[in-house]
């Protein structure tokens, strides 16, 4: 399984190696296994001992595409599905044909969560725009460029297929 940390370009590959039974794990990261032995698990934190050192994981946020967490006092955001990002940006239109350079079209079939942005809005590229459903897992459709947002072509709740204009920026 990838995970990537938010604002860095680090993806973490982690995978269970081997379930020892009561909770416990071979896990592997980065190519080097470790123990993990699962204390305590509620719906609002994780005890555990990784390597014989105690850590305690409290969620923040957990949603079908990201997961924050508090471990040991530090917030770590993690992408559980980086590539399907990747996937969704790269094919907005960025690089496709002349119309490209002002209309931000959506790339998977889905239904609108919410929207970002209001006709007028600067945005610039990378800024999330609208936030799409798509085979029950959320995914922020961001600006392809620098610009203003000329129009909008979505409604919040409303349904969009492969290829839709998602908004006019200029």
């Amino acid at each position: 399984m990838k995970f990537k940390l938010e604002n860095t370009e680090e993806t973490l590959d982690g995978e269970i190696v081997k379930s020892l039974g009561n909770n416990e794990f071979i896990v592997k990261t980065k190519g080097k296994e470790h123990h993990l032995r699962i204390l305590n698990m509620t719906h609002e934190k994780i005890e555990f001992m990784l390597d014989n050192i105690y850590h305690v994981a409290k969620y923040v946020e957990n949603s079908t595409s990201k997961i924050t967490l508090v471990v040991d006092g530090v917030k770590i955001t993690f992408n559980k599905r980086p590539d399907f990002d990747k996937i969704v940006y790269k094919n907005s239109g960025v690089e496709s044909g002349v119309d490209s350079q002002v209309y931000l079209k959506s790339q998977i079939p889905g239904r609108i969560v919410s929207i970002n942005v209001s006709v007028g809005d600067k945005v610039n590229k990378g800024d999330v725009v609208c936030v799409l459903e798509s085979m029950k897992m959320q995914v922020s459709i961001k600006s392809h460029k620098d610009g203003v947002i000329k129009s909008l072509k979505i409604k919040q709740g409303a349904p969009v297929a492969k290829n839709d204009v998602l908004a006019e920026i200029e």
